[in-house]
């Protein structure tokens, strides 16, 4: 199943494509859809609150009020090799704000604080069920499903401090969607998967899902050790080699530019860098 949140009369609305439309169901977003309890995926396959033709869809970000934003750096082997770092032991983990969350298709602000500003690829998953000290084996049944993530980051602020945070959540910066596909279309297991960043066309990064160096169920695993996950929180898993400011001489984007970010059987986000 493929799910999404769409813009809808000035409002938002949780929905399911069904073939060349979407359903529109009853909740306002994906995550209200996930809080609803175990029996969400019956929900949405089920209830019909309208349509809307498939091309006409205006997506908001996937999750707009998550509980928790977890993400992870250093998390491909390719980009902790070309940022000049060791191999962490444990997954290094960081936070957003939701206000730094955008639909898949809407421009990427630039701020005006700064001119280095890097993509970052990803694999993006949503928790389905609240998690708690939830072991590696059992963890991919907490998953809801996985979606498309650009961690978009202005470089100099995230090294300002130790901390990453302050060059990671930027206001209108991290595309996040269109769809979210149910983890029962993996088969249960992780998804092994092309990834791919194109600046105006040029391939900037490309890799696969299957190498992370902590995978999806290690990651949930952990962070539920650390505290509990809720339906809805979304987890961004890090992005492989490419980066802009990991090239000689450094790249950043420009206004303009056109970021796409691909991800083999779940969809693309694409999105024009602006001064907002």
């Amino acid at each position: 199943m493929r799910l999404a949140t769409l813009r809808v009369r000035e409002a938002t609305r949780a929905a399911r494509l069904d073939g060349g439309e979407y359903v529109l169901l009853p909740q306002s977003d994906l995550g209200q859809l996930l809080a609803s309890g175990p029996g969400w995926q019956d929900l949405a396959a089920r209830l019909d609150n309208g349509r809307v033709p498939a091309a006409e869809a205006d997506f908001a970000t996937l999750v707009p009020h998550p509980n928790k934003i977890v993400c992870l750096g250093l998390n491909y082997v390719t980009h902790i090799k070309e940022m000049g770092r060791d191999a962490p032991q444990y997954p290094t983990l960081f936070a957003k704000y939701d206000g730094a969350l955008i639909g898949a298709f809407d421009p990427v602000a630039l701020p005006s604080v700064s001119d280095r500003v890097d993509w970052e690829a990803e694999l993006g998953f949503v928790v389905g069920r609240a998690a708690r000290h939830v072991p590696a084996a059992q963890a991919l049944d907490y998953v809801a499903g996985y979606t498309v993530v650009n961690d978009v980051t202005v470089r100099d602020y995230q090294r300002r401090t130790r901390e990453f945070l302050s060059g990671k959540t930027f206001e209108a910066t991290t595309p996040v969607g269109p769809v979210l596909v149910t983890a029962d279309e993996f088969g249960g297991a992780e998804p092994d998967l092309e990834i791919r960043c194109e600046v105006d066309g040029e391939v900037m990064q490309r890799s696969r899902t299957s190498d992370l160096l902590f995978g999806i169920a290690d990651i949930l695993s952990y962070v539920s050790d650390i505290i509990t996950l809720l339906p809805g929180d979304l987890i961004c898993t890090g992005t492989p080699g490419g980066v802009g400011d990991g090239r000689d001489p450094k790249v950043y984007l420009r206004e303009g530019q056109i970021l796409r970010t691909v991800i083999e059987g779940i969809g693309e986000t694409s999105n024009v860098c602006k001064y907002l």
